[in-house]
């Protein structure tokens, strides 16, 4: 009898993951709305529900009598996820750590309480910045609980933070930004898988932005190109922090700075896996792991760290085309013809 897998979303993101879980002979049921869904003719079961809807998902996910759930690159969808592993006795992390790891507020307080190095910041509910409290300009206006930059600017002086706000604001889920020190340096994120307290480390990957004022990523580059001593500070630093934040189960992408006096400064940490392609294509690619199997097999319960060490055995990288303002005529896709584009 086949085992099932709850998938929480749809988006492209998942679709490696329910790729993959069909390939390991699972049964799939996803949950998500039917806008933007991207799985649907693949996945087994689909159900149109918000992933939002945590009471309801639960129920079904009761009647169907899941063996595992889970989801990767996603936020939103990981309180849900751990909401109901707690309540079905699966494996995941606890609703109390997914709190805190997914409002980048809570994140931040508790990471200063165990000693981890992290850029100064502060919480706003609404625009009420004022120009008398003390900051050294620019500073990084950001939502508590968005990814990959949503409604983060670079602000250059006061006169502008209380506009960065609001639009920080209205990008949250939950109403809440964060105004933080800007701190120059290399900007890197980092991959680990954790099963029961346990922490293997996978790769550092080397993040290009645009740069100011809103930082979006276009380009990854796999393995990180610094040195064994930088490479095993960020590895520490990093571990410390899962610990710190009680995440035991599962993927996990972590934002770092190096700063140019060589600090590791922890930016935030992420209970799943890097998106964007960085975890299911970029990771197994440079280091020969399988990551979407192992976050299944995390949440089956069957995972073993014992046979599982990684190695740097190539190089990846993901690349975003950014054209200038214009309308788009014609798509020609020609990656076919060239053996090093996988996606």
């Amino acid at each position: 009898m086949k085992k099932k897998l709850a998938i929480i979303g749809a988006s492209y993101l998942q679709r490696p993951l329910v790729e993959k879980a069909k390939e390991m002979g699972l049964e799939t049921h996803v949950f998500a709305w039917r806008e933007g869904n991207e799985v649907d003719d693949i996945s087994d079961y689909y159900y149109p529900i918000s992933i939002l809807e945590k009471e309801e998902i639960l129920a079904k996910c009761k009647e169907i009598d899941i063996d595992g759930i889970t989801s990767i690159a996603s936020d939103i969808a990981m309180p849900t996820v751990n909401y109901i592993a707690e309540k079905l006795n699966l494996v995941g992390n606890s609703i109390a750590a997914t709190t805190i790891s997914t409002d980048k507020f809570e994140m931040r307080k508790a990471l200063i309480n165990c000693g981890v190095s992290c850029p100064k910041f502060k919480l706003y509910t609404e625009p009420t910045f004022n120009e008398k409290e003390y900051y050294k300009f620019p500073v990084i206006v950001k939502p508590t609980d968005r990814s990959g930059s949503r409604g983060v600017t670079k602000v250059q002086n006061p006169e502008n933070v209380n506009e960065a706000i609001s639009k920080a604001l209205k990008n949250s889920i939950n109403g809440r930004a964060i105004v933080e020190e800007f701190i120059e340096g290399r900007e890197f994120s980092v991959e680990f898988i954790s099963f029961k307290g346990e922490h293997e480390f996978l790769a550092i990957t080397d993040k290009v932005t645009t740069g100011a004022p809103y930082f979006v990523e276009i380009e990854h580059h796999q393995p990180a190109a610094i040195s064994d001593q930088i490479k095993e500070k960020i590895i520490a630093e990093v571990q410390k922090s899962l610990k710190c934040l009680n995440l035991v189960n599962g993927a996990s992408h972590s934002e770092v700075l190096l700063t140019k006096d060589g600090e590791v400064k922890v930016v935030e940490i992420a209970g799943r896996m890097g998106g964007e392609l960085i975890g299911s294509h970029m990771v197994p690619l440079a280091t020969g792991v399988d990551f979407v199997k192992a976050v299944v097999k995390v949440a089956l319960g069957e995972f073993n760290l014992e046979n599982f060490k990684p190695i740097e055995k190539g190089f990846s990288g993901v690349y975003y085309v950014i054209p200038k303002a214009g309308t788009i005529s014609k798509i020609i896709d020609n990656s076919h013809q060239y053996s090093d584009i996988v996606f």
